[in-house]
C-alpha cells in the first residue's frame, strides 16, 4: 500500500518558560489519507491550533516524526520547509490575512510569485479561480472594499492559486455571520469533492459536522476519532505532487526584482510622510556630494591654472642639442649617464627610460599604445600608485623578467571583463606576464591620456622591444625644490664631462606638484567627509525605516512565509525597499545637487560639470540601502512564520 499523505507519530510540542514545562501536544500520532475531509474540533488551548502549524510545515515538533506521503520532514531546512508549503497546503486563515494595500488578483497571485510563474500565468489563474467564487466583478478591490465572506473566499483562491492537494482552513467561519459561514463551509465541500484533502480547524462542533471525519483534542491529546460516512469518502487518486515541485517541474525561483520593487513603491506611498522624511537625509547627502563635487573641481582648475608656471620637483633629460628638437633616433643619452646622476647631491630618483609606440594583443584583442622601459624608480619618480599587483623591482631589472605593468586605459581595452593580473600579453611578439596595473591618473594638460602606456622593465625592453639600448630620456626627482637650480647646473656639467658636447637639454615642466598633491589632498578630505556624512545620515534614516516597516508588517512576513516565501525572498522584498528608498533620494538628490552647482555658477563661481561626481554620488546612495537595509531586511528573514502569523 501506499504511504498516507500525512502521517504523525508520537508528535509532542513543549514549550519552556524558566523552569516551567507547557505541553501543547503529547504524543498525538494520527495518519490522514488523500480526499478526506478531516475537522479538528477543540476548545481554546487544546492544542488544535499547534497541531495545525505542525501540520502545515509552519512549526517543528518538539519530539515524533512527521510524514509527508512518505516523506520525513524533521531533516527539512527552512526553505525547504518553505518550498514545501508553497507547492503542498493552501492555507485559510480565520482573519483572512490578506495583505491590505493589493487588490483582491494581487493577494491571490502571491504563492504563484514565489513558485516563480510568469505574470501573465499568474493573472489569469487568479481572475479564474476569483470568477469562479463568485468575485469576477471585485477583482481590482482591496480588502477594505469586500465584505468579510469576500476576504474569505480571496483567501481561498489564494489557496488555490499553486493547485495545493491540502487545504488546511483555521477557524475559516470565526469571523463570519451564520449565512456566509455556511457559503464558506459549502465551498470546502465543493473542493473536497473536487479531490482536495480538507483540513478543518475549529471549536465549534457544529461546524465540524461538515466534515466526514471529526478528531477531538483536549489538553494535547486526541480523545476521539469518528468518521461520520465512510461510505463517502473521496479517493480520487490525484495528480498533485507533493515535495518541493509545482507543475510543470521545476523548481521555485525567487520574485523578480521588478516585483519587489512595485510592492516597495506601494509599500512605501502608504506612508509618504515618513518616507519623505528618511528620503530627505539621502536627498541631501547627495546633493552635497555633487554640488561640492562640481564648485570644488571648478575652483581646482582655477588654482591649477594660477600655479602652473611655479615650477616642478621633476627635471627631464633629454638628447639633442639645446635649441634642437629631439626624435627618436637620437642614441645620446645612455644608461650610464642615468647612474651617474644618480650619484648628485639633492637626487632623490633617476629613472632613465625609452618608449615607443606598439600594438599589444591579449587573447583576440588588440591595442596600440605606448610601451615605456623603464627602471623600478618610476612609480617614485611620477608619484604613481598601484591600483592591483604590484610594480617590477630591481631583480625582476636584474633577471631581464619578461613582465609589464599596465595603465589603466590599457588594462580596460585588453581586458574588460576580468582582472589582467597573471595574465600574458604580447608585445612585438614577445610574451610578456602582467604583474600589475596602475592606477588611473587621467588627462594631461594637452589632453593627453596619461593611463594609456604599458611600462616594462628597461633592460628587458632593449632586448625584446627596441633592440638597441639607447634612452629617449631621464627623469630626475629632486629633494628640495629651492636648489632646483643648481641641481639642474651639476646634471649639465657632469653630462658635458661625460659625453666632451653639450648633446643634450634639461627641461623643467610646470606643475608645482607639491602644492598640487596639497590641493587635491584637501578636496578630496572635504568630499569624503560630505560623503560620510551621506551615508550616515542617509543610512540611519532608511534602517529606522525598515525596522519600523518590519514590526508593522510582521503578519504579512507570516502570511508570505505560509505561502511559500523563502529566506531569500523575504530579505530581497525588504533590502528592495531600502534600496528603492536611497535610489529615489539619489536621484533626486543628483537633480538638487545640479541646482545648487548652476545657482552658484550664475552667481559668478566657477563650476566644472563631469560625469563622475553624480554617479559616485548615486552610486554612494545606492550602497547605502543596500547596506543599511540588509539587517532589518535579515531581521524579517528569520522570523518564526507561527509568531508572525500571530502578531497583532
Amino acid at each position: 500500500m501506499s504511504a498516507p499523505l500525512i502521517d504523525i507519530r508520537d508528535v509532542s510540542r513543549v514549550y519552556h518558560s524558566g523552569e516551567d514545562e507547557l505541553r501543547a501536544l503529547d504524543r498525538v500520532s494520527l495518519t490522514v489519507e488523500e480526499g478526506e475531509f478531516v475537522a479538528i474540533v477543540g476548545q481554546s488551548g487544546s492544542g488544535k491550533s499547534t497541531l495545525m502549524n505542525i501540520l502545515g510545515c509552519l512549526d517543528r515538533p518538539t519530539e515524533g516524526h512527521y510524514f509527508i506521503r512518505g516523506r520525513d520532514v524533521a531533516g527539512l531546512d527552512r526553505d525547504a520547509l518553505a518550498s514545501l508549503r508553497r507547492d503542498t497546503f493552501g492555507f485559510v486563515f480565520q482573519r483572512y490575512n490578506l495583505l491590505a494595500n493589493t487588490t483582491a488578483m494581487e493577494n491571490v497571485e502571491v504563492p504563484a510569485i514565489y513558485a516563480g510563474r510568469p505574470k501573465k500565468d499568474r493573472w489569469t489563474r487568479a481572475a479564474e479561480l476569483l470568477t469562479r467564487l463568485g468575485l469576477g466583478d471585485r477583482l481590482d478591490h482591496t480588502p477594505g472594499q469586500l465584505s468579510g465572506g469576500q476576504q474569505q473566499r480571496v483567501s481561498i483562491a489564494r489557496a488555490l492559486m499553486n493547485d495545493a492537494p491540502i487545504i488546511l482552513a483555521d477557524e475559516p467561519t470565526g469571523a463570519l455571520d451564520r449565512t456566509s459561514g455556511a457559503e464558506m463551509l459549502t465551498l470546502l465541500q465543493d473542493l473536497n469533492r473536487d479531490g482536495r484533502t480538507i483540513i478543518l480547524i475549529t471549536h465549534d462542533p457544529e461546524v465540524a459536522r461538515a466534515a466526514r471525519r471529526v478528531i477531538r483534542i483536549a489538553d494535547g491529546r486526541i480523545v476521539s476519532d469518528t468518521r461520520t460516512d465512510e461510505a463517502l469518502l473521496f479517493r480520487p487518486g490525484s495528480t498533485h505532487k507533493v515535495g518541493g515541485m509545482h507543475a510543470d517541474g521545476r523548481l521555485g525561483f525567487l520574485p523578480d526584482m521588478g516585483e519587489a520593487a512595485k510592492l516597495a513603491l506601494r509599500t512605501l506611498r502608504t506612508n509618504m510622510f515618513r518616507t519623505s522624511l528618511t528620503l530627505l537625509g539621502v536627498v541631501i547627502g547627495v546633493a552635497a556630494v555633487v554640488a561640492m563635487l562640481a564648485i570644488g573641481n571648478g575652483s581646482q582648475q582655477q588654482v591649477m591654472q594660477r600655479i602652473s608656471q611655479l615650477g616642478t620637483n621633476l627635471l627631464t633629460v633629454r638628447p639633442g642639442a639645446p635649441g634642437t628638437r629631439p626624435t627618436g633616433d637620437m642614441a645620446t643619452l645612455v644608461v650610464g649617464d642615468a647612474e651617474a646622476i644618480a650619484g648628485l647631491p639633492n637626487v632623490e630618483v633617476v629613472v632613465p627610460q625609452r618608449s615607443t609606440q606598439k600594438t599589444m594583443r591579449a587573447g583576440n584583442i588588440d591595442y596600440r599604445t605606448q610601451i615605456n622601459g623603464v627602471t623600478s624608480g618610476f612609480p617614485a619618480a611620477q608619484d604613481w600608485q598601484i591600483a592591483q599587483g604590484s610594480f617590477f623591482g630591481p631583480q625582476e631589472e636584474k633577471e631581464l623578467a619578461a613582465v609589464v605593468v599596465l595603465g589603466d586605459t590599457v588594462a580596460r581595452n585588453l581586458f574588460p571583463d576580468s582582472s589582467p593580473i597573471g595574465k600574458t600579453v604580447l608585445i612585438a611578439s614577445q610574451p610578456f606576464e602582467v604583474i600589475g596595473v596602475l592606477a588611473p591618473k587621467g588627462a594631461t594638460g594637452g589632453g593627453n591620456d596619461m593611463d594609456d602606456i604599458a611600462v616594462v622593465p628597461l633592460r628587458s625592453a632593449f632586448m625584446r622591444v627596441f633592440g638597441r639600448d639607447y634612452l629617449g630620456s631621464i627623469v630626475v626627482r629632486i629633494k628640495d625644490l629651492d636648489k632646483a637650480s643648481q641641481t639642474e647646473e651639476a646634471i649639465t656639467s657632469l653630462l658635458k664631462v661625460r659625453h666632451g658636447v653639450e648633446d643634450f637639454q634639461i627641461r623643467n615642466t610646470a606643475s608645482f606638484i607639491a602644492t598640487a598633491t596639497e590641493t587635491r589632498r584637501t578636496f578630496t578630505m572635504m568630499l569624503a567627509a560630505v560623503a560620510i556624512i551621506s551615508l550616515i545620515v542617509g543610512g540611519i534614516g532608511v534602517m529606522n525605516i525598515m525596522l519600523v516597516s518590519v514590526t508593522e508588517r510582521t503578519r504579512e512576513i507570516g502570511v508570505r512565509m505560509a505561502t511559500g516565501a523563502r529566506m531569500l525572498n523575504i530579505l530581497l522584498q525588504f533590502n528592495t525597499e531600502a534600496v528603492v528608498v536611497c535610489g529615489l533620494g539619489g536621484l533626486i538628490g543628483v537633480g538638487l545637487g545640479f541646482a545648487v552647482a548652476a545657482t552658484m555658477e550664475f552667481f559668478g563661481n566657477p563650476v566644472a560639470y563631469s560625469l563622475g561626481p553624480p554617479i559616485f554620488a548615486f552610486a554612494c546612495a545606492f550602497l547605502t540601502g543596500v547596506v543599511f537595509g540588509y539587517l532589518p531586511a535579515r531581521k524579517a528573514a528569520r522570523m518564526d512564520p507561527v509568531a508572525a502569523l500571530a502578531s497583532e
